[in-house]
């Protein structure tokens, strides 16, 4: 086995595709005319929107590995501990700034606390915390325990509907109107971000972690078989109605699931970007991930915000709507928003301005 540089082009550009699909699937031009793939699954089952952010999240586990498992091994990990705590808390307080931003500027009756920043950080955080602290052994362990425990949670605390299960339950007395949704009266609330299905989330990260350390060591034979052991077990989760596969509670089958097409991504992608020398599409976009998402959203909030979002939409793309349909048009604002932010990236890369939070 040899061992990997710290940076690969294949992660780059997975993180990319990654940033830019969330971009296109979260500003369609109209919101209420979407194509169906382009749309998280309304619960249970899943569509290719619902793998966007468990991709970014397993990239972020493949990320911190390369970063940081060669000096672990050597013994010169001094000060990562506090690297990986510090970064966390800045990612998690750029996405609360983000919310308040657009709690600020679009008037909304309250302040939500989660997010996909918030979520992102957390898990970096954690598992970077998990993989100092326990070798190879320990990491399996902590991944066995999130994933039986969590699934044993959700199984115990009742339903898995969206008004009842557990997660929502305690999330909506957690966080109350500070959350995605919350119904004063009843008291019912979900948040697809929330407190408690980020135990999910970090089983995800955590599995990126493995995967990025046999990418790591050379051994793609075993990326193969984590890949291919993953997604069955998530399928068959699923199929047998053992535990659904539902973004929303982002459910053991559904860490599996994705976890492993994330994994067949990985292996596929290396084999052709870094073994074959293909070129690395979306690159620019993987090198400054956060910045693009955030420099999306603050884009939008003040469109929104400014009243600028309608008339552009309505004087740039109206024309369209004879040609290609309601569904067409929005797809297209969402495409055009997308090619914006990745000729932005794309300066930034070529001029070496790279923003790291």
């Amino acid at each position: 086995m040899s061992s990997m540089p710290k940076r690969l082009a294949s992660v780059d550009a997975l993180r990319g595709l990654a940033v830019a699909a969330m971009l296109l699937v979260n500003n369609p031009g109209d919101w209420g005319h979407v194509y169906a793939p382009l749309e998280h699954a309304a619960w249970h089952g899943w569509t290719p929107t619902d793998l966007v952010f468990p991709f970014f999240l397993f990239i972020v586990g493949v990320s911190l590995s390369l970063a940081m498992g060669a000096r672990m091994e050597t013994g010169h990990a001094t000060g990562l501990r506090r690297t990986v705590v510090v970064r966390a808390l800045r990612i998690l307080l750029l996405g609360v700034a983000l919310h308040a931003l657009a709690w600020w500027v679009l008037d909304r009756p309250a302040f939500r606390i989660p997010g996909v920043l918030q979520r992102i950080g957390l898990c970096f955080g954690l598992v970077g915390l998990i993989a100092l602290h326990w070798r190879a052994r320990g990491q399996w362990a902590w991944l066995a325990l999130l994933l039986v425990g969590y699934g044993a949670l959700l199984l115990w605390g009742g339903p898995l509907d969206k008004a009842s299960n557990i997660a929502s339950r305690v999330d909506a007395w957690l966080l109350g109107p500070h959350g995605y949704e919350w119904d004063p009266v009843t008291g019912l609330g979900h948040d697809p971000e929330g407190i408690v299905s980020t135990l999910g989330a970090l089983a995800t990260t955590l599995l990126g972690w493995r995967c990025g350390e046999a990418l790591r060591q050379g051994d793609l034979r075993q990326l193969a078989i984590l890949a291919a052991v993953s997604a069955s077990m998530g399928w068959g989760l699923d199929a047998s109605g053992l535990m659904p596969i539902n973004k929303n509670l982002w459910t053991p089958a559904f860490v599996l699931w994705t976890g492993g097409l994330a994994a067949m991504a990985l292996w596929l992608a290396h084999a052709l970007i870094d073994a074959r020398g293909w070129p690395a599409l979306f690159r620019s976009f993987g090198v400054n991930a956060i910045a693009a998402y955030a420099g999306a959203w603050i884009c939008t909030v003040v469109l929104e915000g400014s009243g600028g979002m309608a008339p552009l939409y309505a004087h740039g793309f109206g024309w369209l709507a004879s040609i290609v349909g309601p569904e067409g048009r929005s797809l297209a604002f969402a495409l055009v928003f997308v090619g914006v932010w990745w000729a932005v990236v794309r300066l930034m890369d070529a001029r070496r301005i790279y923003i790291k939070v």
